[in-house]
């Protein structure tokens, strides 16, 4: 029961590995994982999956990570847990692109094993969700 309980939990919260799906093409593009620091969300790349990729860098990005592999670079930083159960902040970087968006982050109401993920460029925006990769 106790294993159940933890499983149950640990299923109902935003931390832990998500797989990235690219919203507009259906790629699978990355292993995220979203963990805590200092009380807040974090996030950072763990393995790329799209075949080609794997060992990317920041070709577009500037100063520091120009150049710097993407494996292992933060993408989520600082964000703060509303009373809505909604993450927010203001870095949320697409190494891709090498662009910074204000962010959203919650769990699929429907579904808790996938996680919404939604960046803000002035009036417009984009969610992607993201799947739950299961704890072996």
């Amino acid at each position: 029961m106790g294993s159940l309980t933890f499983q149950t939990l640990f299923s109902q919260s935003v931390f832990g590995k998500w797989k990235t799906i690219d919203d507009r093409t259906g790629i699978e593009k990355a292993i995220v994982e979203v963990y805590t620091e200092n009380g807040m969300l974090q996030a950072r790349i763990e393995k790329i999956l799209e075949v080609g990729k794997e060992d990317a860098v920041c070709i577009k990005c500037e100063g520091e990570l120009k150049d710097r592999p993407i494996v292992g670079m933060q993408i989520m930083s600082n964000f703060e847990k509303n009373d809505d159960g909604e993450y927010r902040g203001d870095r949320l970087f697409d190494p891709e692109h090498a662009k910074t968006y204000r962010g959203k982050v919650w769990l699929d109401p429907g579904n808790t094993n996938k996680l919404k993920v939604r960046g803000y460029l002035a009036f417009f925006y984009r969610t992607q969700t993201w799947h739950r990769v299961k704890q072996e």
